[in-house]
């Protein structure tokens, strides 16, 4: 894991990376000066997310969904797994 600083309004937040996406961060710069910030800010997030709630209103509606959402909605509740309990053995 590497830790990055980011700068947001005049502070920072520390965060923990896997070095892969250190590395893949790294080469998104655009110039060897260009900060991580900057590379993140003009990033593109995938708008084909859909949340527990759309998928609820969805299927009120009378929507279907095809055997390729039911299986990948099946293998994200089996992989879903509780929290660690950081309290545990104390």
């Amino acid at each position: 894991m590497c830790d990055v600083h980011i700068a947001q309004n005049m502070s920072t937040k520390t965060i923990s990376l896997k070095k892969e996406a250190y590395e893949r961060l790294k080469a998104a710069r655009r110039y060897p000066s260009e900060s991580f910030s900057e590379v993140v800010l003009r990033a593109r997030w995938a708008e084909d997310t859909i949340t527990a709630g759309d998928l609820l209103t969805r299927h009120r509606k009378g929507g279907h969904f095809s055997a390729d959402e039911l299986s990948r909605m099946e293998a994200t509740r089996a992989a879903d797994q509780a929290p660690e309990d950081k309290w545990a053995g104390r």
